[in-house]
């Protein structure tokens, strides 16, 4: 962590990071995405709802996590912690799994390869802004992975009914 910060911590890097932590803070922006494609595609609504729901389990499912792991946020002297958390729990990064979980489902619907776009930087600005461990933010995109796969499914499957 000290070198990823002494390497991008740089007054743009941390700028741009805390904007999107707080973007991601609750994966409020993410919903809200959702929120917006649900309304501008009215073909796809139902779809655009289910996989705002499926960026919402995915974060439940990463508090719900962190609730049992207890692991606590880095404390290393070496690192300074450049934004505010919720909690002082960090395992898994919610922000890596609701951003996963955002761009495999959003990407889905709109046909776009959004993973490796949001994911890489989400994941670097929680260790750019020392609230997060390596295995953290890795542990919190694959939760977001999963969850999304499983709401891609069930999206494929009610689709196919037609």
């Amino acid at each position: 962590m000290r070198k990823v910060q002494g390497a991008l911590a740089k007054p743009q890097v941390v700028k741009a990071a805390r904007a999107m932590s707080l973007f991601g803070e609750h994966a409020g922006g993410w919903l809200a995405i959702g929120a917006v494609g649900a309304l501008v595609d009215r073909k796809r609504r139902g779809e655009w709802i289910t996989a705002a729901a499926g960026v919402a389990l995915a974060h439940g499912a990463s508090i719900g996590v962190k609730r049992v792991v207890r692991r606590r946020r880095p404390a290393d002297p070496q690192v300074e912690v450049l934004v505010g958390t919720p909690s002082k729990l960090s395992f898994p990064s919610s922000h890596a799994t609701s951003t996963t979980a955002a761009a495999v489902l959003y990407g889905g619907l709109t046909g776009k390869k959004l993973t490796p776009v949001l994911v890489p930087p989400m994941m670097v600005s929680r260790l750019v802004l020392g609230v997060h461990y390596p295995s953290d933010v890795v542990a919190g995109s694959a939760l977001g992975g999963v969850v999304a796969w499983g709401v891609r499914r069930f999206i494929r499957r009610r689709r196919n009914r037609g």
